[in-house]
């Protein structure tokens, strides 16, 4: 296999975005949110979300103390509102299991409400500095271009981290360099559909390149529409709830012109099941 590492380093040192996750002293609890919140969620939305949520809970205890609610509310329009009470009840575990700091094993971090492969890596990666694969949807995007000459990556597998490790080198702090160099190539350069193969500091070693760009084609899983979806009917609930001062509503009165009235009671009570609704006496509320 080509050497992969030392272009994707430089590439990076020269290239990184300043982001605040990246910043010295920003900390695993900081992290940790982080990547909850970025999570099927871009950049720009999250940045001031993220800020917002450290100085109201700049610890794990903090968050732990308050109510669920207090949570969902705060997520705010980030999507997949799920994550904040995955992350309400990460914060609790971590008070209560590891003295309130986020803990640095990567079966500690997997053991945590809401965090797989990815999250748990990330964290004893980046905030801790450790070696570990950490495989997002764009490192998976460059090496499958890089490594395997594919257009696009097949869907998610545990190979993934197998593929990654093969090109992190030994050293632990470049490593930690490398991971991060690979999820922000994919993200700027090695892009889905339109990648900047002039700008690319694998182009001279990419085995997709090489073989002249085939279309291997794509067989991840597509997302449905949101428009018109129960995401949607959901999204409209939650945000009635958060809007309201004491968040509960009378039932009847949540998006109660809603156009599909199956979908829209369909809504509700996937989220009473997920944890994100509670109904009681005939009114819907965030949880407590």
């Amino acid at each position: 296999m080509p050497d992969l590492a030392a272009p994707l380093a430089a590439w990076y040192r020269d290239n990184a975005r300043d982001l605040p996750w990246r910043r010295e002293g920003f900390g695993a609890w900081g992290t940790l949110v982080s990547e909850f919140m970025l999570q099927q969620t871009p950049v720009a939305r999250v940045i001031p979300l993220l800020e917002a949520w450290l100085t109201r809970w700049p610890t794990p205890a903090d968050l732990a103390d308050a109510a669920p609610a207090d949570a969902v509310r705060q997520w705010a329009n980030l999507g997949y509102p799920r994550r904040a009470l995955w992350l309400h009840r990460a914060a609790v575990e971590i008070r209560d299991r590891h003295d309130g700091d986020v803990p640095r094993d990567v079966d500690a971090l997997l053991a945590l409400t809401g965090i797989g492969d990815y999250t748990a890596r990330a964290v004893a990666v980046f905030a801790y500095g450790d070696r570990h694969p950490v495989v997002d949807t764009n490192t998976r995007r460059v090496l499958a271009r890089a490594v395997q000459g594919r257009s696009q990556p097949g869907p998610a597998a545990k190979r993934d981290l197998d593929d990654m490790t093969a090109i992190l080198p030994e050293d632990v702090d470049e490593s930690t360099v490398v991971n991060a160099a690979a999820m922000e190539l994919g993200a700027l350069v090695c892009t889905a559909r339109s990648p900047r193969c002039e700008a690319c500091p694998l182009a001279d070693r990419c085995a997709w390149r090489a073989a002249g760009y085939p279309d291997t084609g794509d067989t991840r899983t597509k997302q449905a529409r949101y428009e018109g979806s129960d995401r949607q009917a959901r999204g409209a609930v939650l945000k009635v709830l958060r809007a309201e001062t004491t968040h509960d509503v009378a039932a009847d009165e949540v998006i109660a012109d809603w156009p599909d009235r199956a979908q829209r009671d369909r809504a509700i009570d996937s989220l009473i099941v997920d944890g994100l609704v509670e109904a009681v006496d005939g009114r819907l509320r965030l949880p407590r």
